[in-house]
């Protein structure tokens, strides 16, 4: 009787070695250097992200110290290590650039602007909302903006008197969830409310659930799926993360599916005159494949998320320095009593942004905070890339993580240290060195709500450092500093996090 078996145990074996020998000696990126064992098998990235966790980021920088700038890191993607070379991989709308489905799928949103793969679907998704994130339509939010930070500085204040430990990411993460839930809803989710602070909220708790699962998600999809159909107590109890995630989207799958009723209850009326972010979405000029409830939970997930946490931990890592080091603080405020006369006194974005000081302090947060540390690779659909002597094939992912391009001391020496005079400096000399700001991407993929992050991040930091005295909590640079990549950077324990007590009012 043949044995079924080790028919099958040698087919996958002799598949396996076929395979590998495809990728090591035929495969059309078998020229490019890297090491043997990561041209022939994932298992090589597998070990460094799944296993140890996040620190395939340092792998790949040891790639590159023996190898050079350009780097086959895994059978399909190459990675360049050039900060000028990172337009051409996050190109412009003139230059098609797809997203890799790989890491796509991993955000678990596939309907969303985020998860969408082609580049003209990509464009048709960005039309719908551009506007509402135009620097003009931004610029219109500035009194709800003032509002939400005047509640955060109450609260602040309120802790003060109490004495309460906080811990500022969830501060400014409610600020932001705020903003980014009334902007698109018309109406806060009131986070804010909770006015002893430091309170985890939903959106928050989303993102970091998304994160843990991140690099599992890559490599194994369909557990989201299954993930999803497990009973809900199992789920949070097998990851407690996942199921954060999952309650979230289902709240605002409700919710889409009752406002998307009640519009057409009164024949698609409900709304007008509106400027809301869910009603450009679910607008009856949207086609109506569009505005399925899929895709009106995908992407009010992804938008709400992407809106609370990045923005968040930029304002927390500005913070954090300008907490530890009172000189810093000292000369921010210096600059600001500019437009700032009194402890009460208001400003607008376009005020602040010509302040030279604080905008090294925003640009030194957005860079240290990194946004996204995760490979965003591009794929060229039709045309292939060059770099040096390189050709590298057209459907090929290439990519460049953000941090490289934060951390490259030949752009900015001592890198790891917050000198807001770094861009002062720059400046005079006639350099543009915000082009070297990656935490937004670039191209015709650049996230959305840039716009909104900076009107936030530079009204919140002007008006609570001209109010608030911060003093660290049990906080050093290991709790910011990046020691994994989750998608996010990510410290040795747990997320970043600052902790502080409010150490003073100030007055005059």
């Amino acid at each position: 009787m043949m044995d079924y078996t080790g028919v099958l145990a040698t087919s996958i074996l002799g598949f396996l070695a076929l395979r590998t020998i495809y990728h090591l000696y035929f495969h059309p990126l078998s020229k490019f250097p890297g090491p043997k064992i990561a041209a022939a098998t994932f298992l090589y990235e597998f070990y460094y992200d799944i296993i140890k966790s996040g620190m395939y980021i340092w792998e790949i920088e040891r790639m590159h110290e023996k190898y050079g700038p350009i780097v086959r890191i895994n059978p399909r993607e190459i990675h360049i290590k050039d900060p000028y070379y990172y337009d051409e991989i996050h190109a412009g709308s003139a230059r098609k650039r797809s997203k890799d489905p790989k890491y796509a799928v991993a955000f678990g949103a596939p309907s969303s602007l985020v998860g969408t793969i082609g580049h003209d679907h990509h464009r048709f998704r960005r039309n719908i909302l551009s506007n509402y994130f135009s620097k003009r339509s931004v610029q219109s939010l500035t009194p709800l903006i003032h509002e939400k930070v005047d509640k955060l500085i109450s609260n602040f204040e309120k802790a003060y008197k109490a004495g309460t430990v906080l811990s500022l990411h969830l501060d400014f993460a409610a600020l932001t969830a705020d903003v980014i839930t009334h902007y698109s809803y018309g109406w806060s989710h009131g986070y804010l409310d909770d006015s002893a602070g430091s309170r985890s909220n939903d959106l928050a708790d989303a993102v970091n659930g998304l994160m843990v699962m991140f690099h599992i998600n890559r490599f194994f999809p369909f557990l989201i799926t299954a993930f999803r159909a497990a009973p809900p107590a199992l789920l949070r109890w097998l990851q407690p993360c996942m199921a954060d995630l999952f309650d979230l989207k289902s709240r605002l799958r409700r919710q889409a599916s009752e406002t998307v009723e009640r519009q057409q209850e009164k024949n698609g009326t409900e709304g007008e005159g509106r400027s809301t972010i869910f009603h450009a979405l679910t607008s009856l000029d949207v086609p109506a494949n569009e505005r399925g409830l899929d895709r009106l939970e995908d992407e009010s997930a992804l938008l709400l998320g992407a809106g609370t946490e990045t923005t968040a931990r930029a304002i927390a890592v500005s913070m954090f320095y300008l907490a530890r080091d009172k000189d810093l603080l000292d000369k921010l405020r210096v600059e600001l009593k500019t437009v700032l006369e009194t402890p009460l006194s208001r400003a607008s974005w376009t005020d602040l942004e010509k302040l030279p000081y604080l905008t090294g302090v925003v640009n030194e947060g957005l860079r240290l905070s990194h946004g996204m540390t995760l490979r965003l690779a591009r794929v060229s659909p039709t045309e292939p890339m060059f770099y040096n002597d390189w050709v590298i094939p057209a459907g090929t992912p290439v990519s460049q993580s953000n941090y490289f391009v934060h951390m490259d001391s030949t752009l900015f020496p001592e890198p790891e240290k917050f000198d807001p005079e770094r861009w002062i400096r720059a400046a005079e000399k006639g350099e543009y060195l915000n082009r070297f700001i990656v935490s937004f991407t670039k191209g015709s993929r650049q996230c959305l709500g840039m716009n909104l992050a900076y009107a936030e991040i530079y009204l919140a930091l002007a008006h609570i450092a001209r109010r608030i005295d911060f003093a660290l909590y049990e906080t050093t640079v290991d709790n910011i500093a990046v020691y994994r990549d989750m998608g996010i950077g990510c410290p040795k324990v747990g997320f970043l996090g600052v902790r502080a007590i409010v150490a003073g009012i100030v007055e005059e």
